[in-house]
């Protein structure tokens, strides 16, 4: 039986309180807190220690890019060394965050991308920020030519894939359910073309997820994510057991951002009823939940992640 669903609502603030986009990269938490106080030289020194582990530094600029004070302290680095590229990207990224929060214009965003882009050519992290932007406000054409532009300088982007993936699984919604959708296609596309040990893998049960989140919202969905069938059908479960068993080879501990890999699984088997196989992937998450896909299509995350958690495994 499915763990009972757990009250609807808004994302309450203790439970947004409990959730931490840095996930378990203790060096970026210190970073962060640093830059908060106005010593932008720790996110210095930690980005030139990242050096082109793009997937990396990339979860560590937006990490840091969501501090409110970030803009002004990545000013402050640009006074002090004009020509550095890190600086730049990271006051690109951090006006983008701004821009998504209506403090900003988002043009002024993207301009100051572009000019990241010209600095350092070969990083895709300017490029990751456009990309944030494109997928919230920009047209289709725009969103599909800087992901381009991402994958021709890191095919195996993990977050700019979840990104174009949550974006896809949006379109069409009037057509309600639909088996050949189009998120599908482009997940299931990335993961063939992905290196056998990428977690890209997963990419096809990040998809099946946010097209439920889209469904869900218009209403073509139920609003209990175990109870609405959509992970249910022949399809579904061949995506999950595939992804389960490329998560049993190939686990990478040491990717920044495979947290979210193992809730969006660990979720996907609650809404399966395979509670052996959840259990497992609740052990190797502890207690580093993820706001999403717990939140999927309006819930209280916190409460849903220990719900499941303890139907699974029997503690919070």
């Amino acid at each position: 039986m499915p763990p009972p669903p757990p009250p609807l609502g808004r994302v309450r603030r203790r439970a947004a309180q409990a959730f931490d986009e840095a996930l378990d990269d203790e060096e970026l938490v210190a970073a962060r807190a640093a830059l908060a106080q106005g010593r932008w030289q720790s996110s210095r020194s930690l980005l030139v220690r990242t050096g082109d582990d793009w997937d990396r530094r990339g979860h560590r600029i937006t990490v840091l890019a969501r501090e409110s004070t970030c803009a002004a302290w990545a000013r402050d680095w640009l006074l002090a060394e004009p020509d550095s590229g890190d600086g730049a990207v990271l006051l690109a990224l951090a006006q983008v965050r701004r821009a998504l929060r209506g403090k900003d214009k988002p043009d002024r965003a993207r301009e100051a991308c572009h000019r990241a882009a010209t600095v350092l050519p070969a990083d895709p992290t300017p490029w990751l920020g456009l990309l944030l932007l494109e997928c919230a406000q920009g047209a289709d054409g725009d969103a599909v030519r800087v992901f381009e532009q991402i994958r021709s300088r890191y095919a195996d982007h993990h977050h700019a894939h979840h990104l174009v993936v949550a974006w896809l699984a949006e379109r069409r919604l009037e057509a309600g359910p639909d088996p050949l959708h189009e998120v599908y296609d482009f997940a299931n596309w990335s993961a063939e073309q992905a290196p056998a040990d990428s977690p890209l893998a997963i990419l096809p049960v990040i998809a099946h997820a946010e097209r439920y989140r889209a469904l869900a919202a218009a209403g073509h969905e139920r609003a209990d994510p175990a109870a609405s069938g959509h992970w249910a059908g022949r399809r579904a479960r061949q995506v999950m057991k595939a992804a389960f068993d490329w998560w049993l080879e190939w686990e990478h501990e040491e990717h920044p951002r495979r947290l979210i890999d193992l809730n969006f699984l660990a979720h996907a088997k609650v809404c399966e009823g395979r509670g052996a196989e959840a259990a497992a992937l609740f052990h190797r998450i502890g207690d580093k939940a993820t706001p999403v896909p717990w939140s999927y299509p309006d819930r209280d995350p916190l409460t849903a992640f220990r719900t499941a958690r303890i139907a699974a495994i029997g503690t919070g």
